[in-house]
């Protein structure tokens, strides 16, 4: 039987864990449901039986349909054909307010809080507490805490949540999704911000929940992390409907077959013979890198042709160095570039010096959202295109803008597609293709995969292996240690805010890195 055609309505009753009488009755069910824009199918017959107390993986590349399933559910989008049920009823909810009045809560990948206001004000927005009529700041703040403190999150009810990071952020809104009790919790890349130890917290929740008999429908592009969570694994592949198989009847090569229609021998593409050239000057070095309450004493230099992997556990200051070698941060240092001794104040000076900077926050340090995909595309490159008279010439423009949206594969109907509209990891795309048109001679990449399906992410890892056989010095942070592991030629870790080694990639183990991450000397 071929697995990646393999077409059926859900689990057949063999396949039903017999440990649990629950199993018996779906919680919710998807039966041919299709979803149109205009002549645009995003959904093709897609199909989706979850069960009480199980954890229901839905797996595919970015642009699969994942997203556009999970808005259907949550009542932001109407199905064009097709049906679902929740308990055996009829469900199509109008609004998310409405989805989780019926028992249906979802976290979604992107942020949705409000920075301005605290945690507890996010997490109970639209539903806060009231006395005589106004809301209860006491009650708000105390519920908050004692929905904080059982859930074990490592926040205060009363932080403003722009004072966060991303990953306790991230935290906040999975809290606001578990507010209020819910019969299916739907999580989209929950783990994408998180540090391994605020991912465990995660999953103890999971494990309560289920133990109580919530479904939970999880989306993720970490394989081992879906591996050792998931019960039951729904595949979609270009808007259809491709299998579903159990956990234990599965492994990650055959998903990965599964999810992108063919086989990949190789998921770190090997350096390209002759790439780092460590006979020639650094491109770069950096002594006594310091911002202060921020990282102490930061130095390395950087080769020609070379990734340098900067790896370090959340709060290690690893992202402050980045940006502060981009001029987002205050602080001191001796750098040179090239030989020639350089002060980089702000963006526009490490531009100039040839420096582009991916963040780890595509959405709102990385992208105009709501303009179009070229727009975004094309911004920081724009004098490449200005004619003599600092006009542009739309159609080099747009010869440009097509050249990267075909070299990253983009998933867009049209280049002039607002960026907010398009998945995670196609934003993502457009990211690396804005900076990689200014064609700089040291890239920066914090977190350039998160939120990247594998089949994405293999063709990222093939243009850095490029880009460094073309000359450009990658800086690449990464929270995923094999990924560090896996592309780097050396490893750059941090601890505490200040460098705790450099090693050579050659035969470290991921026990060593740690080792030295944690704050240990091996």
């Amino acid at each position: 039987m071929n697995l990646a055609h393999q077409r059926y309505a859900g689990p057949a009753p063999n396949q039903i864990p017999n440990d649990s009488v629950a199993l018996a009755r779906p919680v919710l069910e998807v039966r041919d449901v299709t979803k149109m824009f205009g002549p645009v199918a995003a959904l093709k017959g897609m199909n989706l039986t979850v069960y009480p107390g199980r954890v229901h993986t839905l797996l595919g590349e970015n642009g699969a349909g994942k997203s556009t399933l999970m808005k259907i559910l949550a009542g932001l989008y109407e199905p064009s054909s097709g049906t679902i049920s929740l308990h055996g009823k009829p469900y199509h909810p109008k609004s998310p307010k409405e989805a989780k009045a019926l028992g249906l809560s979802i976290v979604f990948q992107e942020l949705s809080l409000c920075r301005n206001l605290t945690v507890a004000q996010n997490i109970y927005a639209t539903h806060e507490p009231h006395r005589f009529g106004v809301i209860d700041s006491k009650a708000l703040n105390n519920q908050a805490h004692a929905l904080i403190q059982s859930l074990g999150l490592p926040i205060s009810a009363t932080d403003r949540v722009a004072d966060l990071s991303i990953a306790r952020q991230q935290l906040v809104e999975i809290a606001k999704g578990l507010s209020r009790p819910a019969h299916v919790l739907i999580l989209d890349e929950p783990t994408s911000s998180l540090s391994d130890s605020e991912a465990e917290i995660l999953f103890a929740i999971i494990r309560r929940l289920t133990a109580k008999g919530t479904a939970v429908i999880y989306i993720s592009h970490r394989m081992e992390e879906l591996m050792r969570l998931s019960d039951e694994i729904t595949v979609i592949r270009d808007g259809e409907y491709v299998t579903t198989v159990q956990k234990e009847h599965t492994d990650i090569n055959q998903l990965i077959t599964l999810m992108v229609g063919r086989t990949m021998s190789e998921v770190y593409p090997p350096s390209i013979p002759g790439t780092l050239r460590e006979d020639l000057p650094p491109v770069m070095s950096v002594k006594g890198l310091t911002s202060t309450g921020l990282f102490h004493d930061v130095s390395f230099e950087l080769r020609p042709g070379e990734i340098l992997g900067f790896f370090g556990l959340i709060g290690s200051g690893r992202t402050d160095v980045m940006k502060a070698l981009f001029g987002l941060t205050a602080h001191t240092a001796s750098i040179t570039i090239n030989g020639a001794a350089v002060t980089i104040r702000s963006p526009q000076e490490a531009i100039e010096y040839g420096i582009a900077f991916v963040t780890e926050n595509r959405k709102e340090e990385g992208l105009s959202l709501n303009h179009s995909v070229a727009h975004n595309i094309s911004m920081v490159a724009l004098n490449q295109f200005a004619g003599p008279l600092g006009f542009i010439r739309k159609r080099d423009e747009r010869a440009a803008v097509l050249e990267e949206i075909l070299r990253f594969n983009i998933k867009t109907h049209s280049s002039n597609t607002v960026a907010g509209t398009l998945s995670g990891g196609n934003q993502q795309k457009i990211v690396l293709a804005k900076w990689l048109r200014t064609a700089p001679r040291i890239l920066i990449l914090d977190e350039p995969t998160r939120g990247v399906d594998v089949g994405a992410k293999f063709e990222i890892y093939r243009i850095i292996r490029e880009l460094t056989a073309l000359g450009t010095s990658i800086i690449l942070v990464s929270s995923e240690l094999p990924e560090v592991l896996g592309l780097s030629d050396r490893i750059l870790i941090m601890h505490n805010k200040h460098v705790a080694a450099l090693l050579d990639r050659t035969g470290l183990t991921p026990e060593h890195v740690m080792t030295h991450a944690a704050g240990f000397n091996s």
